[in-house]
């Protein structure tokens, strides 16, 4: 089997919902899904959910190749791009050919993904999570009142600017949960907001009367060493390194003992979370993956690493045109054991169902805002 061309797709995620954090949000919102399908001349299709960044300047590295070589393509790729670095979005479509040469090497062999990695187990821990800065309060708890229906016991609040919002929404959020355990775990992302005096306060603050369970990229992305004085100055664990691209971009939070938990973007495929999952075992530490509705293909990995913990579960849909054969339930995920990674694309639909503008809101949370980390704010609002 040789790998002979691909095709992109643009699928649409309608959240039905305004969707943020303390950077931004975006109303009723709407966002592209980026998806790309891998062809063979063996008629195998794979599928690969993530980013189109690079893809033309990545394909010479696995054209004619035999995708059952996974571990040597993904490493291909990375020399294909040598020169000019894969880090930033080049990593993106890396990831993503990665995620669509392990779906054709689980589907070639006949089984599903999380046992083509050595997975045991198909349940993946899971926990909710809102991207909920702009919810009220009522659609807040009705957030998070439909995931404690699946059996969810722990869940995560954007916030970083209100403290006495932050405590109101926090409770809010564990009373919808308590449905299930009498002590729901709770997480709190502030999106990289903070310098760390102002991390230090905050947090501080809100443990004055909850019990977080992490508090996540309370600093800037690179900041190893505030993370590792904020680590020592709260009882919450600092979860950090979504937005990191590649193994060795961790190199400075591992060498500072910066990261409890060691997070990964959904985006940046099944080769690179594993790796990252190993050397974070290495050190004693658990992994946590963030947007398993961005690439459902992470959840398969969970399965197969010694160190996971829990998976972000940001919404209980896909995608118009992204099918996923799988179940939320008991807290979390159910993986297919149908061959490949579970996800089926319907071109057609995806057609059908496209409607407005996407991610390129400039009011939305990839922007960051000006004074982000500079900001005095008493009482949630900044004078």
């Amino acid at each position: 089997m040789k790998i002979t061309g691909y095709r992109t797709l643009t699928a649409q995620q309608h959240w039905r919902r305004s969707i943020g954090d303390v950077n931004g949000h975006i109303n009723e919102a709407v966002t592209e899904v980026p998806i790309v399908i891998l062809e063979t001349d063996s008629g195998l299709e794979g599928v690969g959910i993530g980013s189109h960044a690079d893809l033309g300047r990545l394909f010479p590295a696995i054209e004619g190749e035999d995708p059952r070589g996974t571990a040597a393509l993904f490493d291909r790729m990375l020399a294909q791009v040598f020169k000019s670095g894969h880090a930033g979005a080049t990593y993106g479509g890396i990831a993503t050919f990665d995620a669509a040469i392990w779906d054709l090497k689980a589907k070639a062999a006949d089984e599903p993904l999380w046992r083509t990695l050595g997975g045991r187990d198909r349940f993946v821990p899971g926990y909710a999570s809102g991207l909920d800065i702009a919810l009220d309060d009522e659609e807040l708890a009705a957030f998070y009142a439909e995931f404690a229906e699946r059996g969810f016991v722990a869940g995560k609040l954007k916030g970083g600017l209100d403290l006495d919002a932050d405590l109101r929404r926090l409770g809010i959020l564990g009373d919808a949960l308590r449905a299930n355990t009498s002590r729901p775990g709770l997480m709190f992302d502030s999106n990289e907001s903070w310098q760390v005096k102002q991390a230090v306060r905050y947090v501080s603050a809100l443990e004055e009367h909850v019990d977080l369970l992490w508090v996540e990229e309370p600093l800037r992305r690179w900041d190893a060493n505030g993370h590792a004085r904020l680590s020592a100055s709260i009882r919450a664990a600092v979860a950090t390194g979504e937005n990191l691209t590649g193994v060795d971009q961790f190199r400075p939070l591992f060498d500072a003992g910066a990261p409890d938990i060691v997070q990964a973007g959904a985006i940046w495929g099944v080769s690179h979370l594993h790796r990252l999952s190993l050397a974070a075992a290495a050190r004693d530490l658990p992994v946590s993956p963030v947007g398993y509705n961005a690439n459902p293909a992470v959840a398969h990995v969970m399965t197969a690493v010694p160190n996971h913990l829990t998976t972000e579960v940001q919404a209980l849909t896909f995608a118009d045109g992204v099918v996923v054969d799988h179940e939320f339930t008991d807290g979390g995920i159910v993986l297919s054991d149908a061959p490949g990674s579970g996800i089926r694309i319907d071109e057609a639909l995806i057609d059908r169902h496209r409607d407005g503008g996407g991610w390129a809101d400039p009011a939305g949370p990839h922007m960051r805002p000006t004074r982000a980390g500079l900001r005095v704010v008493l009482d949630g609002v900044e004078r």
